[in-house]
């Protein structure tokens, strides 16, 4: 089984170098692994994906050897596994607010004893079943250590239950979602800050041993972020990659007009 990239800078308390795909651009998983990037964040909560394009670009991220933490669309215990079975290092769940719910995630995509995943063996992510009944004890043993679950708080709910949360078995990481969780501080009665929430989900998961992370928009974000332990840093995709090579070129058209 395909070693995770994230979870061994994550072991190694190294920072995982992330970017996000919001559409189906198989090229930019072999422009990732060749910067050296460590995990490429699918985002399926937002885009729409088929299976085949999913399973396309999973196939391309074990070509190229660069981890895919997909956000699914579902909630649904057999589609999440499937991602797994299919190739996805990990998953991201959005809008996790309770351990309760943490936990059923937990046993939803590990297998026992950790959790309750449904046993195939024969997806990518165990070799398409080439090893056969020999290779299944060894393949269950690898899907628990090199798939990661990873949970986002994105309200003030799941700020207050961040310490059970964080302490939930099974569980790899949390990500903070600083666009959901600062509307939802806005638009509710809380004295919490988004600072303050930072600072919470940092010293639970420091405290419990898993890794937090959120995205960064600049080099002073980032060394923040790291300052203050955070290790899953999402910096760069392909919108912004887009807008602004299509903004720098429509410049050269202004700044070299046509001579007349």
């Amino acid at each position: 089984m395909r070693k995770s990239k994230t979870l061994a800078r994550i072991r190694n308390n190294e920072t995982v170098r992330m970017c996000a795909l919001g559409h189906f651009v198989p090229a930019f998983v072999k422009f990732a692994a060749h910067f050296e990037f460590d995990c490429i964040w699918l985002d399926m909560e937002h885009r729409n994906f088929t299976d085949r394009d999913v399973q396309t670009l999973l196939a391309h991220s074990h070509l190229h050897d660069v981890d895919i933490m997909v956000r699914p669309p579902t909630l649904e215990k057999t589609r999440l596994y499937r991602y797994l079975e299919d190739g996805a290092a990990g998953l991201m769940i959005p809008h996790v607010n309770t351990a309760e719910k943490t936990a059923t995630l937990v046993d939803a995509v590990k297998f026992p004893p950790l959790g309750d995943r449904g046993l195939d063996g024969a997806g990518l992510d165990a070799d398409y079943f080439v090893n056969g009944m020999d290779g299944v004890e060894t393949f269950l043993d690898a899907a628990n250590k090199e798939t990661f679950l990873v949970i986002q708080v994105e309200t003030p709910e799941a700020i207050a239950n961040i310490e059970q949360i964080a302490a939930t078995p099974g569980l790899d990481g949390i990500f903070v979602g600083p666009g959901d969780l600062g509307l939802r501080i806005r638009r509710t009665k809380t004295d919490l800050t988004l600072d303050a929430a930072f600072e919470k989900v940092a010293a639970a998961c420091a405290r419990h041993g898993i890794a937090w992370g959120t995205p960064v928009g600049s080099p002073e974000d980032l060394a923040k972020r790291q300052d203050q332990g955070g290790q899953l840093l999402a910096h760069g995709g392909d919108f912004g990659g887009m807008m602004n090579i299509l903004k720098t070129s429509a410049q050269t058209f202004v700044n070299t007009p046509r001579k007349t």
